[in-house]
């Protein structure tokens, strides 16, 4: 029997990275599930009483007033009637209504997330970039001035409290020295770009509206880097101690026997084997700037999700804690999801396996 007879009839094999990305995007659905029911759990586990944060104590003296507020939110039912409804509602795009701001919280979500992800994406791509370089440059000179120097700095890095530094930042760059914009994401005086994508810089480019983009962007560095001077530090520190790892191996000792150059050397043998464990890094590193800006968005006043997740644990807005804690969560998936598709492309020993 001619083989492509025995493959028509047995059919095609599936590829390696297919078999590999089926099995995370299952694993990251099931999660997900997981999280909706910790993030409802936890959230109802919470001391204190919903119906005194929202109406005060006078209120509570009248118990139809009460009554009518939990049937108005649905917290006269069971729990677990509670949770089905806040998961039907969840596969409709329903997140519930704010109890403070009398929104859908998917509304409230919309606007203040991409402030969020704008701020860390812009602070994990300048930790990326100057974390990766330092770290290749200290492992390349090792017990060097240069490696003692970089060593150093990321201690620092590492040391500092990132609201300390948001506070000296703030008071020297702009209070004293004045080189750096205030609070907010844009000038007042300016607007705002018509919205589509929520990110004030992407807005502003594609409206074609330099002047706020200008005004974006200045506004975005010196959170961004306040943000991103511990990432820096974590990755050069880990980036130097595997870059390390991968030049004592025999293949780089075998590529410069053969007298390849160092650049080929440094960036298909090395960079590539020690990209594994700086995706781990990086990815892990960009989850907690996105859940972590809480203190940094407070100096600045940058309208973003930890000010929102702030406002709503202070007054118990349940349906906003609980869609804040999903948006988290489902960040934290996604991030493991492409770190986990960038394994298997870097790496075909890991979806092979």
């Amino acid at each position: 029997m001619k083989p492509d007879a025995t493959r028509e009839r047995t059919g095609r094999r599936v590829p390696p990275l297919a078999r590999f990305l089926v099995r995370r995007v299952l694993l990251a659905v099931l999660m997900a599930w997981g999280i909706t029911l910790i993030t409802f759990v936890l959230t109802n586990l919470v001391p204190g009483d919903p119906v005194a944060a929202n109406l005060g104590q006078r209120a509570l003296g009248d118990p139809a007033i009460v009554a009518q507020w939990r049937a108005e939110h649905g917290l006269d039912k069971p729990l677990w009637q509670q949770y089905l409804l806040h998961l039907q509602g969840l596969l409709h795009g329903d997140f519930g209504t704010s109890q403070q701001s009398h929104r859908p919280v998917a509304a409230d979500l919309a606007e203040f997330v991409p402030a969020t992800l704008e701020l860390a994406g812009a602070a994990i791509l300048v930790s990326l970039v100057l974390g990766v370089a330092f770290g290749v440059v200290a492992a390349l000179r090792r017990d060097r001035l240069a490696d003692h120097t970089l060593r150093v700095v990321s201690l620092i890095g590492i040391s500092v409290p990132t609201f300390w530094l948001a506070l000296m930042a703030f008071y020297v760059f702009f209070y004293r020295l004045q080189i750096t914009p205030g609070s907010g994401r844009v000038d007042v005086a300016l607007g705002s770009a018509p919205p589509v994508t929520g990110l004030q810089t992407v807005d502003a480019l594609l409206a074609g509206r330099w002047d706020i983009f200008a005004s974006a962007a200045g506004h975005l560095v010196t959170p961004a880097l306040v943000l991103a001077l511990y990432t820096i530090g974590l990755l050069t520190r880990f980036t130097r101690s595997a870059v390390l790892e991968v030049l004592g191996q025999d293949y780089v000792r075998a590529a410069r026997a053969k007298g390849l150059p160092g650049r080929v050397i440094l960036f298909r043998y090395v960079l590539r084997s020690a990209l594994v464990p700086i995706i781990t890094v990086a990815g892990l590193a960009f989850g907690s700037l996105l859940s972590g800006t809480v203190l940094v968005e407070a100096i600045f006043a940058w309208p973003g999700i930890g000010q929102y997740a702030y406002k709503s644990a202070t007054t118990l807005d349940l349906p906003a804690v609980m869609g804040v804690g999903l948006v988290v969560g489902v960040v934290y998936l996604a991030i493991n999801l492409v770190v986990d598709v960038l394994y298997g492309v870097i790496d075909p020993r890991v979806r092979l396996q």
